[in-house]
């Protein structure tokens, strides 16, 4: 016969919960001489219980929950604790940087194998009605509420005992257990029960002394004192629980399912993360039938993970035919248990069915709410602000999404989804990461406390096709003889900055020139967050590595700079110059790695030299201020100005050439640049691409190395 579970859920901090927990249990072991087990589910108090108690496990729930395959007494016990009295005990995560890989859907599996191993498991769930609570709540058959005489808490109270009935769970399941009572307390229990509009179950009188010596001596009370009233107490309510036949009453209960689940979306605590409907999604359900659509997602999701143990699979797969072979496994198993789930008629149609279908695989195998942003090829830029606020931008011009995410949860789940494969992490200790999607695009998340509205994710996306040269002159980036000849300098093994501010397209454009390199070079691209896509075959790709979790291990730019340097390179291309790296780059540019390309930022090429000067005095070398600029001005040939226009368009607006240095002052000479003369109907940018008339001192070098270029492309009145 099943065994029973016990939710002790404290009506506010404070009220003595984990206390009552760890007694309740041995007074429970002595009256029966059966062996329980007794559970810390509360994550915020980080592993109180087991100071109540004097028992540390081996393992805590967090790593129970991760157990892989079938839970039973052989796979959990090694996991659990066992007291001289006769119980067992599951601990707390004792940090919180554990408790956040705590796996809601494994802790279900937990509950449901502990009732056929035990034959009482008691709960300590903490004072929050988070989504590990309400898990604990669709599993147990009783729900022991604990209050005291005061204002405050019975306030607090009030509201646990409400957001319980709001969850539509049965109110008999509801036993409310008066502690710290005084006889001489102005609040008397009638007032209490009046108040709650409850029976009180059970009292535990205040005894101080008592309970202060016990949780000195870290032994529970019922056998430190076990004459004490306190005690007496504790062995009242268990012997109630028998005499009254509680429990096999209460387990007859029909507790509606999916509620809980429904609830933790709305509070922003979801178990394993929902999406809402993605934009321009037709087949989805009214706002009216939103709380049902997703209670039966959460139902899938969780009959999902029993069935396939999705969260111990490996779904960050590179391979595309590996992916979808796994997608098609995952379809089947949906579909099955989408068949059992509709009882009520929420998909009558194939279409929602297929919406249905894809929700769920979205949020089991990929990015959930954001899948359907990344695969709109319209969509250049995911901006999450804040769980219910995403903004996308669409042909340069941001908008908000009618995308949002659930839960916090379900954010920490996708963002752990995308770090994972990295080997990158994300938590108080480092609470902002660069990391990079399969296809490329790149991702910037920020957490608390340093982002107040909770994680923030920035997604620049690469277009699916690689942008080539023609691209960017259908786009109105670039005229058709600007590209061609930053193809001969390439070419000619010129080294070029791409300036530009944030979003301008520097990278895109690096990128671009990057495959002009010939096929013969071997080419060694540096980067925050592998970006580049280069079309070549002899190309080494190198990733600088942050600190690990003991401030330890971390790979700089610079760092992989220097090691480039020993690898034979003919070309160095580096994604950004943000710091003393820059030093690095320009005298790899000076000593025989000619034709290396960098970006940085800048809002003109002027500005690009002097924040050039700026970032190799952060190198920290004291070098003289000339100095410098003549490592710049001899390594540097030229500069290419990259610029978001007002109406969200991304231009060249400059390419100049450094020619030399003239006195302290390093010399720039504009070839080509971007003249604005207007705004149209539709307040797009009109203008044109205009030569200045400078020919570059490096044609003549350009043409010994027999590579052709018109002079006329410099005095023509107008390049479109």
């Amino acid at each position: 016969m099943a065994g029973h579970i016990i939710a002790v859920v404290g009506g506010k901090g404070g009220v003595g919960k984990s206390v009552f927990s760890a007694n309740f249990t041995v007074a429970f072991t002595q009256d029966f001489r059966v062996r329980p087990l007794l559970i810390d589910a509360d994550l915020q108090s980080l592993g109180d219980q087991s100071l109540i108690l004097n028992l540390n496990p081996p393992k805590t729930i967090v790593d129970i929950s991760k157990i892989q395959g079938p839970m039973d007494s052989k796979s959990v016990g090694p996991f659990l604790a066992s007291s001289p009295v006769g119980f067992s005990f599951a601990g707390a995560p004792r940090d919180s940087i554990s408790a956040r890989e705590f796996d809601l859907e494994g802790y279900g599996k937990f509950l449901k194998a502990a009732t056929q191993i035990f034959p009482l498991v008691v709960v300590d769930c903490g004072s929050s009605m988070d989504a590990h609570t309400l898990r604990t709540f669709e599993h147990s058959t009783a729900i022991f509420v604990l209050t005291t005489a005061d204002v405050i808490v019975l306030n607090q109270t009030k509201r646990v005992l409400n957001k319980i009935q709001e969850l539509l769970f049965p109110p008999e399941m509801v036993q409310i257990i008066l502690n710290r009572y005084s006889q001489t307390s102005l609040i008397t229990p009638p007032m209490i029960q009046k108040n709650l509009n409850r029976p009180l179950f059970g009292a535990v009188p205040e005894d101080v002394a008592t309970c202060d010596g016990a949780l000195a001596k870290s032994t529970p009370l019922c056998l430190s004192a076990p004459s004490s009233a306190v005690a007496r107490a504790y062995h009242d309510i268990v012997r109630k629980i028998q005499q009254t036949n509680l429990l096999e009453t209460l387990a007859r209960l029909k507790k509606p399912s999916g509620v809980a689940g429904k609830a933790a979306g709305s509070l922003a605590a979801g178990a394993s993360g929902v999406g809402t409907a993605a934009e321009g999604s037709s087949a989805r359900p009214d706002q009216a039938s939103m709380d049902a659509w997703t209670a039966m997602k959460l139902r899938i999701h969780r009959s999902l993970v029993d069935q396939m143990d999705l969260k111990k699979m490996n779904t960050d797969i590179k391979d595309v035919k590996e992916r979808a072979i796994l997608r098609e496994k995952t379809q089947k198993v949906v579909l099955d248990i989408l068949g059992v789930e509709d009882t009520a008629g929420l998909l009558p149609t194939r279409e929602l069915k297929a919406q249905m279908l894809k929700e769920v695989l979205d949020e089991a195998l990929a990015l959930g709410p954001l899948e359907d942003l990344l695969s709109d090829d319209s969509v250049t830029e995911i901006m999450v602000n804040s769980r219910d606020q995403i903004y996308i931008e669409k042909a340069g011009r941001p908008a908000l999404s009618t995308v949002n995410f659930s839960s916090i949860e379900q954010m920490r789940t996708i963002i752990d989804r995308v770090l994972m494969p990295l080997g990158r992490r994300v938590d108080e200790n480092t609470p902002y990461v660069d990391a990079r999607l399969l296809d490329g695009s790149r991702v910037h998340v920020i957490i608390p406390p340093l982002a107040l509205r909770g994680p923030t994710i920035t997604i620049r996306k690469f277009p699916k096709k690689r942008i080539q040269s023609s691209d960017l002159v259908k786009y109105g980036s670039a005229t058709e003889e600007i590209m061609d000849f930053l193809r001969l300098c390439v070419e000619a093994r010129l080294n070029m900055v791409v300036s530009g501010g944030t979003g301008s397209g520097k990278t895109t454009l690096l990128n671009v020139l990057s495959n002009f390199i010939p096929a013969t070079d071997r080419i060694i691209t540096v980067e925050d967050s592998a970006e580049l896509q280069l079309g070549q075959s002899h190309v080494v790709r190198l990733e600088s590595r942050p600190k690990n979790i003991e401030g330890e291990g971390e790979v700089s730019i610079r760092d992989l700079i220097k090691c480039c340097l020993r690898m034979r390179p003919d070309r160095i291309v580096v994604g950004e110059c943000r710091g003393g790296e820059a030093l690095d780059m320009l005298q790899a540019m000076n000593t025989g790695h000619a034709g290396s390309l960098t970006t940085l930022h800048a809002n003109n090429p002027r500005e690009a030299l002097g924040r050039l000067e700026t970032l190799v005095m952060m190198a920290g070398l004291g070098l003289p201020l000339k100095a410098i600029r003549e490592t710049i001005s001899s390594a540097v040939n030229l500069v290419i100005q990259q610029s978001r226009m007002s109406d969200g368009t991304r231009k060249i607006t400059y390419v100049s050439e450094i020619t030399g240095i003239q006195g302290d002052v390093i010399s720039l000479q504009d070839i080509f640049i971007y003249k604005q003369e207007g705004l149209d109907k539709n307040r797009k940018i009109i203008g044109r691409y205009v030569p200045t008339g400078f020919v570059p001192k490096f044609v003549e070098e350009m043409e010994a190395k027999g590579l052709r270029i018109q002079r006329s492309l410099f005095t023509a009145k107008a390049a479109s």
